[in-house]
């Protein structure tokens, strides 16, 4: 049991996300918030494990000053995610990788122009990751270091419309995300940090570039008794403009932050842990509440 209570505080280190702007990508590589409520610093117990991600938020596109421009987006994101830790180190580190395979559901419509939003399901870009290393350190410090790719292999993408209507599923372009995380476990509490840079890679197709893209996660909770409560918070800040042609697009530069509520309990070999984000500010992109509900078995 305490197997799967570590691996519910330590699984979900991939990356996806709810954003938009109107170009030729839909989606942040990174789910903002989606690893609060982690012990990110470290990876769960030799073995093989399933956690299920099911995401929810309905958005309004909001202008560079933070004001909602009157579109909407309803977005459901589901992600089964199976880890692997084969139980030997590197360099004195755990070593586990994982992979994801997202569905998502979208839904983008205007209060200028009514009825014109179509819902769409697809798949997102498989997530991959081949490598997270989890130091221990004095302290009851764990520090983590992980590398994820995403592929550019959604059903359908903002950049090539022709086969659907409404929202893509996801990028048509590959990203690459290396990671650092930072915890402290001690009797019961979780204080961790999940950083993520994404850099992601020309669409060949147009010549559209994303701009880079640093995110984080912030984990305060404490667990008795097999329930955890606590605090969540996440941060995304696109760090260079987005491309066309390699000339810089005005207009482009994302900025998000939101914080929110975490419960968990862990039940008949199966943990489940909810965390509800208020978004706090949004520039550039489309913001909302969210909701993320985890639940994580091992195979």
């Amino acid at each position: 049991m305490k197997r799967i209570l570590l691996a519910t505080l330590t699984v979900a280190v991939l990356a996806l996300s709810a954003g938009n702007v109107f170009a030729d990508e839909l989606w942040n590589p990174h789910l903002r918030g989606s690893d609060e409520g982690l012990a990110a610093g470290v990876v769960p117990p030799k073995g093989v494990y399933f956690v299920n991600d099911s995401y929810f938020s309905s958005m309004s596109y909001c202008d560079a000053k933070g004001h909602s421009t009157g579109t909407k987006l309803d977005l459901m994101v589901d992600v089964p995610i199976v880890l692997w830790n084969p139980g030997f180190k590197v360099r004195g580190a755990d070593y586990a990788v994982a992979v994801a395979q997202p569905f998502d559901y979208t839904s983008v419509y205007s209060n200028t122009a009514p009825g014109v939003g179509n819902g769409h399901v697809g798949t997102y870009n498989t997530v991959i990751v081949p490598g997270m290393l989890s130091w221990a350190l004095p302290n009851d410090l764990h520090l983590k270091a992980s590398l994820s790719t995403l592929a550019n292999d959604p059903s359908t993408s903002p950049a090539h419309p022709a086969d659907y209507k409404g929202a893509g599923s996801g990028n048509s372009y590959w990203t690459i995300e290396p990671g650092v995380a930072l915890s402290w476990l001690h009797n019961g509490w979780n204080v961790s940090g999940d950083f993520k840079y994404d850099y992601n890679l020309k669409d060949s197709s147009t010549n559209y570039q994303s701009g880079d893209q640093f995110s984080g996660d912030y984990t305060i909770t404490q667990t008795k008794n097999k329930f955890t409560k606590g605090i969540g918070a996440y941060s995304t800040n696109q760090l260079k403009e987005d491309r066309i042609k390699g000339v810089d697009t005005p207009g482009t530069i994302r900025v998000t932050y939101g914080a929110g509520p975490i419960l968990g309990y862990e039940f008949g070999g199966i943990s489940v842990q909810a965390q509800y984000n208020w978004n706090l500010k949004t520039e550039n992109d489309f913001g909302g509440n969210t909701l993320n509900i985890r639940f994580v078995g091992v195979l």
